[in-house]
């Protein structure tokens, strides 16, 4: 929750003597929790806004081509990599991308089998991964593990080299996504004429999937692993009516998905409730007020 410090009990000392308080004065005198709570906050504003821009354009593609139960299965893996990541000692967030990666190609392999329905397979995926992370995480009992950060986010715990991960991680998902918004946008219209103008659908697949999870990656820490979804579909959701091509659709999402952190935060720190879910409320209340009924000059729905 954003109220929730713990900094000032460790911060004041009542058993030093006056002297030394005239050389170190404690942060309470000099108005210091006012100034973590700002500085926690900006971070986390900061950070949220980076998560928000990466998710806005991956998302329009995971509403237009209605991939959202491919989204929570990627988002579901994710505990798994945290939980490889804890005991192998690496990144989180290096371990949450390797395992969401290999569920990409696990995924298209599986789909050529033609036994079962893709649905029925992200099922398994989604929930027999969760499973075996949730085991792991229960056998290291000599770790220290803040499970529920995990799932719902603690965006007040990001640290400054996490922010210019988001950025520098962002960057290169977004030009990821550059680089196959033509093809992508192409295959999501018409497969087969993405083939015969010489698109490769599977490999064009393979590379967003890829995009998806260092998104959820990078997004693990703001909102969680079991609302990381929420960011790639709401705002976009909401943008359609707005965006009268795919390229302006994708920027308005993006800053809805802005507005829904922004407004997420301030509502967290005002009713002292939890951040993820917050941000998540006000991407719903956002997409809630897009379905009202006024009219839009050039409404187009995409």
């Amino acid at each position: 929750m954003i109220m929730t410090m713990h900094m000032v009990p460790t911060a004041v000392s009542f058993h030093s003597d006056p002297a030394r308080h005239q050389h170190r004065r404690t942060p309470l005198e000099h108005g210091g929790t006012q100034t973590l709570l700002t500085d926690f906050f900006s971070r986390a504003l900061v950070a949220g806004i980076g998560v928000a821009l990466i998710a806005g354009p991956l998302g329009c593609f995971i509403v237009w081509r209605r991939m959202a139960y491919f989204g929570a299965t990627m988002s579901h893996s994710a505990l798994l990599g945290v939980a490889l990541a804890l005991l192998f000692e690496v990144n989180t967030m290096v371990g949450v991308f390797i395992v969401a990666a290999a569920a990409a190609p696990a995924l298209l392999f599986l789909e050529r089998q033609e036994k079962l329905s893709t649905d029925t397979l992200l099922g398994i995926l989604a929930h027999g991964t969760l499973a075996v992370g949730l085991v792991l995480l229960a056998f290291m009992s000599s770790v220290r593990i803040d499970l529920m950060g995990y799932l719902f986010g603690d965006i007040l715990a990001v640290s400054k080299l996490e922010i210019a991960i988001i950025y520098l991680g962002g960057a290169v998902v977004i030009g990821g996504l550059m680089w196959i918004w033509r093809p992508l946008l192409a295959i999501t219209v018409s497969t087969e004429i993405a083939q015969a103008e010489g698109i490769h659908p599977e490999r064009v697949r393979l590379v967003f999937m890829l995009l998806v999870a260092g998104a959820i990656a990078i997004a693990m820490k703001i909102v969680g692993i079991l609302l990381i979804v929420s960011l790639l579909i709401i705002p976009p959701a909401a943008a359609r009516r707005f965006g009268a091509s795919p390229e302006q659709m994708a920027v308005i999402a993006a800053v809805l998905g802005a507005v829904a952190v922004v407004a997420g935060l301030y509502g967290s720190l005002s009713f002292d409730t939890p951040s993820g879910p917050s941000i998540v409320i006000a991407a719903l209340a956002v997409f809630l007020l897009t379905l009202l009924p006024f009219k839009i000059p050039g409404e187009r729905k995409l």
